[in-house]
């Protein structure tokens, strides 16, 4: 069993505790956080000690560290935790700059680190992304990829989030790339406040529409809202030169009611640790294999060009125009 500690004791990071401590291959070793508090919880509950930074970087029998802590820290506790050696399993983004992104190369672009975009894990679209590498559907020509949120955020979370750009749709902005196949090398965005006044104040937009454009000419348009009304909305199609593939929303259940109304089916899934819960489980998996020795299938280099994705995306919506990569 590998010997590995989390960095950051909230949602996220009691998320990974959890799968980390069932995974038959690591040994949760450690909690590290700001706050002793959460901390001492999450460490109690899973019978492992509280430490420090310092000794979670200095104990040579630490092999990772899951960083799960502010967004503002993860890529100076990448770097710390790469130069002490250890595997890196971090959360994205991989920060908020992305010329701040950029300057750590040195550091970690050969660094053993896995970069936490989820989706991929995802059983639904990676059983979509197997369909289309397989040819069943042809040449890829274009993707529409929907993500919206059951209900929007307090403020106070947006205000610390980075932006719409950066805080959700970078999950789309990756999906992108590795379904696409190809980097876009044109971005186009539009956006709007039409959920919560609160957000605009906040000089953000709640509603976006983006439109991403390789140099071969395929097409992805990512949909984004804070509020859906119907809960959380993941749906990817794939428009390809023989046909279509879709991965589609998942339910509560596979219970339907049928009657002289028509068929009703159970309501959508409603968060995003319930909608994703076994892509968590399948990542820390593989976060474990690198572990054993297995290269990172996403780390720094994706982590980049997805933020690299998100600042054009902004700055699409400032000015009104394409932004060219």
């Amino acid at each position: 069993m590998h010997k590995v500690v989390l960095i950051g004791a909230g949602r996220i990071g009691r998320i990974h505790a959890k799968n980390a401590a069932f995974n038959p291959r690591i040994e949760l070793a450690g909690v590290v956080d700001a706050i002793d508090a959460s901390a001492q919880s999450l460490a109690q509950e899973y019978g492992c000690p509280v430490l420090s930074l310092d000794q979670t970087m200095d104990d040579a029998s630490v092999a990772g560290v899951i960083i799960a802590s502010s967004t503002d820290t993860h890529l100076d506790y990448s770097v710390r935790a790469a130069a002490a050696g250890k595997a890196v399993f971090c959360e994205k983004p991989i920060d908020q700059d992305l010329a701040r992104a950029r300057s750590a190369a040195g550091q970690l672009s050969k660094a053993k680190l896995l970069l936490a975009f989820n989706r991929r894990f995802d059983p639904n679209f990676q059983a979509l992304k197997a369909r289309l590498d397989s040819g069943a559907i042809g040449t890829l020509e274009t993707l529409q990829i929907t993500s919206n949120d059951p209900s929007p955020p307090p403020p106070s979370y947006v205000a610390v989030s980075g932006g719409l750009f950066k805080d959700m749709a970078i999950h789309d902005f990756d999906m992108a790339r590795w379904l696409l196949g190809e980097e876009p090398v044109e971005v186009y965005a539009a956006g709007s406040c039409l959920v919560d006044p609160e957000i605009g104040k906040l000089g953000d937009v709640d509603t976006a529409r983006t439109v991403l454009k390789t140099a071969s000419g395929r097409i992805c348009v990512i949909s984004n809202s804070r509020r859906s009304g119907f809960g959380y909305d993941q749906r990817i199609e794939a428009y390809a030169s023989a046909g279509m593939v879709r991965a589609d929303n998942v339910t509560e259940s596979t219970v339907q009611v049928w009657s002289e109304n028509g068929a009703a089916a159970d309501r959508f899934q409603n968060f995003f640790l319930d909608r994703y819960a076994e892509a968590y489980r399948r990542e820390m998996d593989h976060f474990a294999d690198m572990l054993d020795g297995a290269a990172a299938s996403v780390g720094y280099a994706d982590g980049v060009a997805a933020l690299a994705l998100a600042e054009a995306a902004a700055q699409s919506v400032r000015t009104g125009a394409p932004v060219r990569l």
